[in-house]
C-alpha cells in the first residue's frame, strides 16, 4: 500500500458518517472493488482494522488497495443505485471475487403468463419479463407491493387460471382482486389491469388515471354503479399517491436533472428522476 497508517487514520477520521459509495484503487489507479454503505465511516475503518478479524480474500483486497475515495450520497437508496452504476462502469475485480449469493431485490412481472402475477425476485433473466429496481432491502419491495395491491385488483394466488371455480378467494370479496379463478375477469380485462400496474411503476399515473376514468365513465353509463363507485374509489387512492411525487415543470417531458453543489475541496450532486412531472428518484 502507498498510504502510511497515519494517512489512512487521517483519511477515516475525516470521512463522513452518512451513507455513501466507496472506491478502493489500486496501485495504477484502477478500480479494485466498489460497495456502498448506510455510514461510510464505519465501513471504510472495517477494511483497515486488525487483518485477523477480516476473511481471507478481504484481506487479499486490502493488501493491494493503495487509495480509496467515496461519494456521499443522501439515502441508501441512491447508494444502491449508484453502487450498480459504478459496477457495470468498472468491472472491479474484487466485486466478481467477494460476491455471494446475495443480490438485490426487484419487482418482476411476466408477461408470458396468461393472467401474469407480481413477483417478488432476487434474480434478474433474460426473460422478457419486466423487472422494477433494483430497491435498497427486501422491505421496500414489500411496501411497493402492498401499495401496488391497493390500488390494483391483480391476483395474489399461484393457482392455474381456469375462469370456472365455484367460489372466488376473500381477496375477492374486498375488492382486492377482479376474480378470474370464477370468470368475474377475462383474461383481456385481467392483463388490461396488469398494463395498469405497470404504467404506474413507470410513473405515468396520469395515463392509468384517464384510463380508469374512461372505464368509470361508461359504468355509469350502463347503469354498473357499485362498479362505477369502485373504479372512482381507485382513481382517487392512485392520485392521492401522486400528489406526492408532483413537481412544477415546463412540458411533459422526460427529465434528469443534476444539481451541483461545491464548497471548498467539497461537492455535491444530486440528480432527480422526473417522468411524467413525478419525482422518482
Amino acid at each position: 500500500m502507498t498510504m502510511t497508517a497515519q494517512a489512512i487514520a487521517d483519511r477515516l477520521r475525516a470521512t463522513p458518517t452518512e451513507p455513501g459509495v466507496y472506491i478502493m484503487r489500486g496501485e495504477g489507479g484502477e478500480v479494485l472493488y466498489v460497495g456502498k454503505a448506510s455510514i461510510l465511516r464505519n465501513r471504510l475503518r472495517s477494511y483497515f482494522g486488525s487483518p485477523v478479524n477480516l476473511a481471507p480474500k478481504i484481506r487479499n483486497l486490502v493488501g493491494h488497495i493503495a487509495d480509496f475515495e467515496y461519494v456521499v450520497t443522501e439515502t441508501e437508496t441512491e447508494a444502491l443505485i449508484l453502487e450498480n452504476t459504478l459496477i457495470k462502469r468498472y468491472k472491479p475485480q474484487y466485486n466478481a471475487r467477494l460476491k455471494d449469493d446475495k443480490t438485490y431485490p426487484y419487482i418482476k412481472i411476466d408477461l408470458a403468463e396468461e393472467f401474469p402475477q407480481v413477483y417478488f425476485t432476487r434474480r434478474v433473466l433474460q426473460d422478457g419479463a419486466r423487472y422494477f429496481g433494483p430497491f435498497a432491502s427486501a422491505w421496500s419491495v414489500r411496501t411497493t407491493m402492498d401499495l401496488l395491491k391497493k390500488l390494483f385488483p391483480y391476483r395474489s394466488c399461484t393457482k392455474p387460471i381456469t375462469g370456472t371455480d365455484a367460489r372466488p378467494c376473500l381477496e375477492y370479496y374486498i375488492h382486492r382482486c377482479a376474480g378470474p379463478c370464477i370468470g368475474a375477469a377475462s383474461k383481456e380485462e385481467y392483463r388490461q389491469i396488469i398494463g395498469q400496474v405497470i404504467l404506474f411503476m413507470e410513473g405515468k399515473t396520469e395515463r392509468v388515471v384517464r384510463d380508469l376514468r374512461q372505464k368509470m365513465a361508461g359504468a355509469a353509463d350502463n347503469l354498473h354503479f357499485e362498479r362505477a363507485a369502485l373504479l372512482r374509489d381507485q382513481v382517487r387512492a392512485i392520485e392521492r399517491v401522486g400528489e406526492s411525487q408532483k413537481v412544477e415543470a415546463q412540458g411533459e417531458e422526460d427529465r434528469d436533472v443534476v444539481a451541483l453543489a461545491m464548497s471548498g475541496a467539497e461537492a455535491w450532486v444530486e440528480v432527480f428522476f422526473v417522468r411524467h412531472c413525478k419525482l422518482l428518484g
